[in-house]
C-alpha cells in the first residue's frame, strides 16, 4: 500500500473508531474463528496418531474436540459477521450524511460545474464502494489473515525448516499483488466516473420524460444511455479480467510451493523426524492456507475500489465550503440596499457579467429590473443572498457590508421566488412552511390565502395535507408558482426577490398574483425581475439592464416619455400582444 493509500485508509478507518466496542467484539470473533479453524490440522494429527493406538479416552476426546472446534468456529463467525455488519452500516450512514451535509454548504460555483447525476452517484454508489473497503475488506483481512497467521504459526511449530521453504514464494506473490492493486485502482476510478454518467443520463431522461416523448427522442435517449452503460460495462469487464487472471496466478504459485513442500516432506530424512500424524497435520495446514490466501488476494479489488471512491469523496469533502466569515447576526432588517461599483464574473478566465453597478434602494421600495435575456438581471439579485461572491465593489444592506453578516441569518432576511419553482415531495403545508420546525397552521393558511392559493388547495383531495409529488408534478404551473409565493409570504422576510415569479401563470392567475404581490410588497424592499412589462407598471422604479450595465432607470411613465430602451421594449411587447 502506497503512502497516499495508507493516508486515505487511515482517514476511512476513523469512521470505524466511534464503534470500537462492536469492532472489538468482531475482532474477538475473528480470533476465535482463526484458532478453531487452525485446530483442524491438530485434529488430523490426533486422529492419525490415535488410530494407531486407540483407547477409550481417545474415543471420547476426538468427538468432543470436533464438536468444540465447530461450535467455536460458529461463534467466531457470528460475532465477526454481525458486528462487522453493524460497524459497516454505521460507516455508510455517517459517511453518506457527512458527504451530503458538506455538499449543502458548497459554493454556487461548485454546482455550476458538476451535474446532479454525478453528485447523487457520489452519495450512493461511491459510499457503498468505500464501505466495502472499510468493513468487508477488513472482515476478510482480519478473519483470513488471522487464519493464515495461525496456520503459519502451527507450521513453524510442527517443522520450521519446511515452513521457511514454503514461505519462499511470498515475495513473488507480493510483486503480483502490487501490480494488480495499481491496475484495480485505475480501473475503479473509471468505473466510478462512468457510473456517474449513467446516473446523470438516467436522471435527465426520466425527469424530462414529457419533453423526450413530445420530441420523439426515445431512441436518442436509449442510445445515449446505452453508450454510457456500455462504457461502464467495458470498465467493469476490465476489472473482472484483472481479478480472474490474478487469482489463479497467485493460487498457482501457492500450489507450486505446496508441491515442493510435499516432495520435500516425503524425503526419508525428514519423514524420520515426524510421526504420521504430524506429517498429515503439516500437509493439512499447508492445504488449508490456499482458501484464505485466495480470498485475501481477491479482496484486493474491493480495497482498491474503496480507496478510489474514498479518494474522490474525501477530495469532495476537502473542497472549501462557501465562505462565511461574517459574525453579525441581524434582527429584522429595514431592507435598505446599496450597491457600489459592483462587478462580477463567474470564473477568473471568463468575461465579466456585471459592470460597475451603482444602485440605492430605499426600505420598502419596489424596484423592477427588465432587459433582454443574458443582460445580468438574475445574476445581480443572486449576489444579495451571497450565492456568489463579488469580484469588484461592495453591497451594503442597512449600511453594513453583506460579508459582515453571518450567512444563515442573512438569508433568513431574504425571500426568493424564481421562475424555476422548487417544490418537495411533501404535503402542501410542508412546502409552504419549508425549513420551519413546528410551523403555525394558521400562518400557513394565511400565507396561502394571501397568495391566492387557498382556492385550489381547498379543492385538493386532502387539502393542505395533499402530497404534491416530485417537484409539484400533481399541480399546474400556476399553482406551483402560487405555492412558491405563499412560501415567501410565510417566511415574512423584509427583502423579497421575485425572479420571473409570474412567468408561468395564465392571465387569471397572474391577476390574482398581482393583487397578492401588492399586499405582500407593502413594507418590504422588493426586487422584481420581469419579462412581461405589464406586471411591473406600478413599481416605484424600473431599471433597464443591457450587457451587465444599468442603462436606464425611472418610473414607468417617465421611462416611456424618454423614448429610450424601456420604451422600445414596451412598444415591442405591445405590438406582439
Amino acid at each position: 500500500m502506497t503512502d497516499s493509500s495508507w493516508v486515505i485508509y487511515k482517514r476511512l478507518l476513523s469512521y470505524v473508531k466511534p464503534h470500537w466496542q462492536a469492532f472489538g467484539l468482531a475482532a474477538v470473533g475473528f480470533v476465535v474463528y482463526a484458532a478453531s479453524s487452525t485446530a483442524l490440522a491438530e485434529m488430523m494429527k490426533r486422529l492419525i496418531d490415535g488410530i494407531q493406538n486407540p483407547d477409550a479416552a481417545f474415543r471420547l476426546f476426538l468427538p468432543l474436540f470436533v464438536i468444540l472446534m465447530f461450535a467455536s468456529r460458529g461463534l467466531g463467525t457470528f460475532l465477526s459477521t454481525y458486528y462487522m455488519a453493524y460497524v459497516g452500516r454505521y460507516v455508510i450512514h455517517t459517511l453518506r450524511c457527512d458527504v451530503f451535509a458538506h455538499m449543502l454548504h458548497l459554493p454556487g460555483r461548485f454546482f455550476d460545474q458538476h451535474s446532479s447525476g454525478h453528485l447523487v452517484s457520489r452519495v450512493t454508489y461511491h459510499v457503498e464502494q468505500v464501505a466495502g473497503a472499510a468493513t468487508n475488506a477488513v472482515t476478510v483481512i482480519l478473519r483470513e489473515g488471522l487464519f493464515v497467521v495461525g496456520l503459519v504459526g502451527y507450521l513453524f511449530w510442527t517443522n520450521w525448516m519446511l515452513t521457511l521453504l514454503f514461505l519462499g514464494v511470498t515475495p513473488i506473490i507480493g510483486v503480483v499483488v502490487s501490480y494488480v492493486s495499481k491496475r484495480f485502482r485505475r480501473i475503479s476510478k473509471r468505473i466510478q466516473s462512468s457510473m456517474g454518467d449513467v446516473t446523470h443520463v438516467a436522471s435527465e431522461g426520466l425527469s424530462g420524460y414529457r419533453v423526450v416523448r413530445t420530441y420523439g427522442a426515445e431512441d436518442y435517449e436509449k442510445q445515449r444511455f446505452a453508450r454510457v452503460s456500455e462504457e461502464n460495462r467495458k470498465q467493469s469487464m476490465k476489472e473482472a479480467m484483472t481479478r480472474a487472471i490474478s487469482s489463479p496466478i497467485i493460487l498457482m504459485l501457492v500450489a507450486i510451493s505446496m508441491a515442493l513442500l510435499v516432495w520435500l516432506a516425503m524425503a526419508p530424512a525428514i519423514m524420520a523426524n515426524m510421526t504420521p500424524g504430524e506429517f498429515v497435520a503439516f500437509i493439512t495446514a499447508a492445504a488449508l492456507m490456499i482458501k484464505p490466501v485466495r480470498q485475501l488476494t481477491e479482496i484486493n479489488s474491493e480495497i482498491q475500489k474503496g480507496l478510489a471512491a474514498a479518494s474522490e469523496l474525501f477530495g469532495l469533502m476537502d473542497t472549501a465550503p462557501e465562505q462565511d466569515t461574517g459574525q453579525r447576526v441581524p434582527k429584522r432588517l429595514t431592507g435598505e440596499l446599496m450597491l457600489e461599483n459592483v462587478g462580477f464574473r463567474y470564473a477568473d478566465d471568463q468575461p465579466s457579467v456585471l459592470h460597475d453597478i451603482n444602485l440605492h434602494v430605499s426600505p420598502g421600495e419596489m424596484v423592477a429590473i427588465v432587459g433582454r435575456s443574458g443582460s445580468g438581471k438574475s445574476t445581480l439579485v443572486s449576489l444579495l443572498p451571497r450565492f456568489y461572491r463579488l469580484n469588484e465593489g461592495r453591497i451594503l444592506i442597512d449600511g453594513v457590508d453583506i460579508n459582515e453578516y453571518a450567512l444563515g441569518p442573512l438569508r433568513q432576511q431574504i425571500g426568493l421566488v424564481t421562475q424555476q419553482v422548487t417544490l418537495f415531495n411533501a404535503t402542501v403545508a410542508d412546502n409552504i412552511a419549508y425549513g420551519t420546525a413546528n410551523p403555525d397552521r394558521q400562518a400557513i393558511e394565511a400565507a396561502a390565502k394571501a397568495a391566492y392559493a387557498s382556492e385550489f388547495i381547498d379543492k385538493l383531495p386532502q387539502g393542505y395535507e395533499t402530497v404534491v409529488g416530485e417537484n409539484g408534478v400533481m399541480l399546474s404551473g400556476g399553482q406551483r408558482q402560487r405555492l412558491a409565493i405563499a412560501r415567501a409570504i410565510f417566511k415574512d422576510s423584509p427583502i423579497l426577490i421575485l425572479d420571473e415569479a409570474t412567468s408561468a401563470l395564465d392571465t387569471e392567475s397572474e391577476r390574482y398574483i398581482q393583487k397578492a404581490l401588492e399586499h405582500v410588497c407593502q413594507g418590504r424592499t422588493t426586487l422584481v425581475i420581469a419579462h412581461r412589462l405589464s406586471t411591473i407598471e406600478r413599481a416605484d422604479r424600473i431599471l433597464v439592464m443591457d450587457q451587465g450595465r444599468i442603462i436606464e432607470q425611472g418610473a414607468h411613465r417617465e421611462l416611456l416619455d424618454k423614448d429610450g430602451a424601456y420604451s422600445a421594449l414596451y412598444q415591442l411587447q405591445f405590438q406582439e400582444a
